[in-house]
């Protein structure tokens, strides 16, 4: 039987347990006091700091962390916090196990969200910390936040790369482009573009782009718009920036842009080009691929455009001036052209005439010497006018004494003929003068001949049928499309003229084994005529003046006024002129494009005339695809008085 204690010994245990008692809650206010002071501490660190539990569950939020993304401890308190972002989710949650798996630590920089949706890049550490008699294991997070920082770093990189790329960019649409490149990759949009002013015409116009969608950035460049049709237009007016934050506010502005450029906008961000005395453009960032636009991005964007502002303008200054430049170098090289192709063409009729005086001379020695001397002398004194003045300018051209006779022999030597029948024709009724006059007339004169209604595709089908006589010692295939188009309303003779000289000039520029396309169609209420040679195709200084007269697109010295049909056979420079007198006079239009052999691409360069003896081409197929010309006439629907 055991024994009772004595009141003694109770008393010694009651006086233990109080003891016992007291410890405990000296240490439980130690502990509160020690809590509350390590809470001051974490409030009193800058950096945002969390404590989670193992299963990430919020135990602690400090005032950095609420300042910083936006959640508060009471909201959170025993939740999971939302703000790891998708795409490094799975990066973060292995973070976790593996620091719990091996009471470790790490330090990472990644990517959180503010409770407001902005991503932030920070760099983040992170603690296991062990279970106590108090309080059970968890994680210690601390996040440094270095959007910012990185976001200078971003910049200052773009604008040394750009600063260091500009002089490797002298072309003013390359430029551009490079820059709304940058634009887009630090901004982290869809696109961007560099829209520039036309002050002339007071048009908008897109020169550089830089778009996700290739197709967009060909399309952006070949559109204008109006001042009022682009918010840009506001940019340049005003010299402020501009955010569009949400384009359905201005919808209809908006949506007649988005139709012309067949591209959907969502936002975008607009700051000026600026000189020192003019804006001359905006930079334009468009659909901000994450959030929405805001003054971080206008500042960068205002950066990259005061860096490069004035190399914009330098380089569109150089452009007009390159453009300067190879208009008056190619005027002067036409000039040039000109001059030695009239020398051409008159040194032949020149000596025709000198010779023609001797030979009247000697048939007048039989008739009184009073009666003639004096005419045969003034026309002998402005003969010699003439070939003087042709010297004199050859001279000055050429920086050398001009010799004729070799081109005169040549020339001799083809027209040996056609000046026998002339001398034949003439000795019979004297009457060249008259002749030329009337051939002139003929060639350029007014017609006279009336209007009428002629069904094109037929009358061309007409003409190549009455033509492939007479270019029949040719190897030249002729492709044929004749549909059935309304008619045209012209002088039938000035209509052949034109239609005949188009299929000459395409045969003459286009070597045996070649070919040549003919196209006759509809096109809305008019009619299209398409003549295509793949022949040897016109440099591009040229191209400009082929409608100009009396201009030759081949080298002087292998200039020759040869048989009509023939390969290179030349002319007189007059047959486009008087085409394009003829489309101004009668309505129509008529377009050339070409591009040079790229096998011969200068105009010193020569073809053989045969594709089998050309040295590049293996087929015909290679020739048919190094160059050509397309001559395109429009004739307007055709209209009686009536209408």
């Amino acid at each position: 039987m055991s024994r009772k204690p004595t009141y003694e010994e109770l008393e010694r245990r009651v006086r233990k347990l109080e003891e016992q008692l007291a410890e405990r809650k000296r240490v439980e206010d130690a502990l509160i006091r020690t809590r509350r002071r390590l809470n001051t501490v974490f409030d009193f660190v800058a950096y945002p700091l969390v404590v989670l539990s193992l299963e990430q569950r919020v135990r602690y939020l400090n005032a950095g962390f609420v300042s910083l993304f936006g959640w508060t401890q009471e909201e959170m308190e025993g939740k999971r916090i939302p703000f790891v972002p998708r795409d490094v989710m799975r990066e973060a949650q292995e973070d976790i196990e593996k620091i719990i798996e091996e009471k470790s630590q790490l330090r990472r920089e990644t990517k959180r969200i503010t409770r407001t949706g902005r991503i932030l890049d920070v760099v983040i550490r992170i603690a296991y910390y062990h279970e106590s008699e108090y309080e059970p294991a968890g994680l210690l997070m601390i996040f440094r936040d270095v959007t910012e920082q990185k976001r200078i770093a971003r910049i200052n990189e773009t604008i040394l790369r750009i600063s260091t790329a500009l002089p490797e960019h002298p072309d003013l649409e390359e430029l551009l482009d490079f820059v709304d490149s940058e634009v887009m990759r630090n901004l982290e949009t869809e696109g961007s573009v560099a829209i520039l002013l036309d002050e002339e015409k007071q048009e908008l116009f897109v020169l550089g782009a830089a778009y996700d969608d290739s197709a967009t950035e060909r399309r952006v460049k070949e559109i204008r718009f109006g001042m009022n049709e682009l918010v840009a237009g506001e940019v340049i007016r005003t010299g402020k920036p501009v955010i569009v934050s949400d384009t359905s506010e201005n919808a209809e502005l908006h949506r007649e842009r988005d139709r012309k450029l067949g591209y959907r906008t969502r936002n975008l961000a607009l700051v000026p080009l600026r000189t020192s005395d003019r804006i001359t453009g905006v930079l334009c960032a468009l659909n901000k691929k994450e959030g929405s636009f805001d003054q971080r991005d206008i500042e960068l964007l205002s950066t990259i455009a005061g860096t490069v502002a004035l190399s914009v303008e330098n380089a569109r200054v150089n452009s007009q001036l390159k453009t300067a430049y190879e208009e008056v170098r190619g005027l002067n090289r036409a000039k040039d052209k000109v001059i030695h192709h009239l020398s051409h063409e008159l040194k032949t009729p020149v000596s025709i005439l000198g010779g023609s005086l001797k030979i009247l001379e000697r048939t007048l020695s039989a008739v009184p010497r009073n009666t003639w001397e004096q005419n045969i002398e003034r026309m002998k004194r402005n003969l010699d006018r003439i070939v003087e003045i042709q010297y004199e300018v050859s001279d000055i051209m050429r920086d050398r004494h001009y010799r004729a006779y070799d081109l005169l022999s040549v020339l001799l030597e083809e027209c040996k003929d056609e000046l026998a029948v002339l001398v034949e024709e003439e000795s019979q009724n004297g009457k060249l003068a008259e002749r030329i006059r009337k051939k002139i007339d003929i060639l350029f004169g007014e017609n006279q001949a009336e209007a009428e209604k002629i069904y094109f595709h037929d009358f061309v089908k007409q003409r190549l049928e009455i033509l492939r006589a007479s270019f029949s010692f040719r190897t030249i295939t002729i492709g044929e499309e004749f549909e059935k188009a309304p008619p045209v309303l012209m002088p039938r003779d000035t209509l052949q003229k034109v239609v005949d000289g188009i299929i000459r000039n395409a045969i003459e520029n286009t070597p045996d084994e070649g070919k040549v396309e003919l196209v006759v169609r509809q096109k809305g209420k008019g009619t299209l005529f398409v003549v295509r040679d793949y022949g040897v195709g016109i440099v591009k200084e040229a191209q400009q003046r082929i409608f100009e007269g009396f201009f030759s697109t081949q080298q002087t010295s292998d200039y020759r006024t040869g048989k009509p049909f023939e390969f290179n056979a030349g002319g007189k420079g007059a047959d486009l002129l008087r085409m394009k007198i003829f489309s101004e006079r009668f309505n129509f239009t008529i377009n050339m494009e070409s591009s040079r052999c790229k096998f011969i691409p200068g105009e010193e360069d020569s073809c053989p005339g045969t594709i089998s003896e050309c040295r590049f081409c293996t087929t015909r197929e290679d020739c048919f695809a190094s160059g050509g010309t397309t001559f395109t006439l429009y004739f307007p629907p055709a209209k009686t008085t009536s209408e």
